[in-house]
């Protein structure tokens, strides 16, 4: 017999952080336990399974003694914040009414949802639930995925597949799928999709390389991105430096092209006006 385990509640713990994170006494536990899952059932409802079919792929939950924090990710991040916050003020208010508590909800987009094989998932059942044809939709998944930058890519879907009297399994392969090894970040998703002629199955998995692996390259990103912004600040700095030494010799030729301005009255002093050349007290037209 066949022992399936998760491959993110294999890496729980390990090499991936836990959904919920907070501690609680004996006595509060299970209720805390029970709240989360209402938390995310309620949301699920209304933003997955129902428009504005916002893609959230994963909701985390944090507590404080007072507060309840919800972590969304989501692919469309502007459905679930609504114009000016307003839906995502009136989620918040219905979270409260629900809990009790005090919520505040982070919401965190989801920057290439092919990686994700929960949204990979929903994808699909929402394209089985339109009668596609399930063959041609699992290999576009399988070819968005790998060119999105997986190593591995693995779709399973199992049910009546194409309205069929006996219920059959189709699964597509693509890359490598290690499931053994902890330091791989191997992502799954799984979502029942309803039909009128029953329910199927459809399961993912979508291998991302090394968490080793992944950390050096955001390192290398980072850093590549610190030395464009210095090349672009040292690129900027003798434009300045040039314009400030124009700038001081457009000044200095100001200087010199007002000198014979000023000299033109000093000139006419003696005969006209009376004043010293020197710019001093005027003198009287009987003094040399």
């Amino acid at each position: 017999m066949g022992q399936k385990v998760s491959p993110i509640g294999f890496r729980t713990g390990v090499t991936l952080g836990w959904k919920s994170r907070w501690y609680a006494p004996k006595s509060n536990f299970g209720e805390f336990l029970v709240e989360d899952e209402k938390i995310r059932r309620f949301i699920d409802q209304k933003l997955n399974r129902q428009p504005p079919f916002a893609a959230i792929s994963s909701i985390d939950v944090e507590r404080t003694r007072e507060d309840v924090r919800v972590h969304l990710r989501t692919a469309r991040p502007g459905l679930v914040i609504g114009p000016k916050g307003a839906e995502v003020d009136k989620l918040r208010t219905e979270l409260e009414e629900l809990t009790d508590r005090r919520v505040n909800i982070n919401i965190v987009e989801v920057k290439n949802p092919d990686l994700d094989a929960q949204l990979i998932a929903e994808g699909i059942a929402e394209q089985l639930r339109r009668r596609a044809s399930f063959r041609r939709t699992i290999r576009q998944r399988v070819d968005a995925a790998m060119q999105a930058g997986a190593k591995g890519v693995k779709i399973q879907v199992s049910g009546r597949l194409g309205g069929a009297e006996m219920r059959r399994q189709e699964t597509q392969l693509k890359g490598s799928i290690p499931l053994h090894t902890l330091e791989a970040d191997v992502d799954y998703g799984f979502v029942p999709c309803f039909t009128q002629y029953g329910s199927i199955g459809v399961k993912v998995w979508v291998y991302r390389g090394m968490f080793a692996e992944q950390k050096a390259e955001e390192d290398a990103a980072q850093a590549q991105a610190k030395t464009r912004a210095r090349q672009r600040r040292e690129q900027q700095r003798p434009a300045r430096a040039g314009g400030g030494r124009r700038g001081g010799r457009g000044g200095g030729s100001g200087g010199r092209t007002a000198a014979p301005a000023q000299s033109a009255p000093e000139s006419q002093a003696p005969s006209g006006e009376g004043e010293s050349p020197a710019g001093g007290a005027p003198q009287s037209p009987d003094q040399p």
